[in-house]
């Protein structure tokens, strides 16, 4: 009976945080996912939506729509190092393209905008490493290997001078990674700390 009770108080709490108002901006990382994966199917290459930060257009929508600050915060983390790095390795070397634009730049302008609603809870950087092992492992079974998407099948191009094997690039990487969300999730809890709901105790 607790649990439903609290439970309950949790999906009231994220309508609170998250007025119908606010939902309606789940329209925009939807439009910027279906924009872009509307390119990637019509080039042939539809398993490229699946990277982390495309995909996550998609669950920040969902999480807006929903009244989820758990899954928006987990969006929205990862959408901030998929910036620096679509800067790095597409931008810098193929050039801007338009959906890939709204995807990286607007989907992280929407989510920074509702974050700064709903806040960061310090254990956030534990259900972005949750959502990136869950979509990497997913990425290893539904995606071609000569794409690796989310690094899921080798050893990056240009690193295998680095490893001996993909196991141990696979392993420093997800330690990296998980370092980096809690140090981007610790400075994020500092300046946006999660918001009480009305009539919170």
């Amino acid at each position: 009976m607790d649990g439903q009770l609290s439970d309950g108080r949790a999906q009231a709490g994220g309508r609170d945080l998250l007025p119908a108002s606010y939902r309606l901006l789940g329209l925009l990382p939807l439009a910027f996912f279906l924009a872009h994966a509307y390119y990637y199917w019509r080039r042939g290459e539809p398993s490229h939506i699946l990277w982390m930060c495309n995909i996550g257009n998609l669950l920040l929508s969902a999480g807006i729509f929903l009244a989820q600050p758990a899954v928006i915060r987990v969006a929205v983390i990862w959408l901030i190092p998929g910036l620096l790095i679509w800067l790095w390795y597409v931008v810098r070397l193929s050039g801007l393209l338009f959906t890939s634009t709204l995807a990286h730049v607007g989907g992280l302008a929407v989510g920074l905008f509702v974050l700064r609603r709903v806040g960061v809870t310090r254990v956030t950087w534990l259900h972005a490493l949750a959502w990136y092992l869950f979509l990497q492992g997913a990425s290893r079974l539904f995606t071609p290997p000569e794409m690796n998407v989310n690094i899921a099948h080798r050893v990056y191009e240009g690193w295998g001078e680095i490893f001996g094997s993909y196991f141990e690039f696979w392993l420093v990487t997800t330690l990296v990674i998980a370092a980096l969300l809690w140090l981007i999730v610790f400075s994020l809890a500092k300046l946006l700390p999660p918001r009480q709901t009305p009539g919170a105790s």
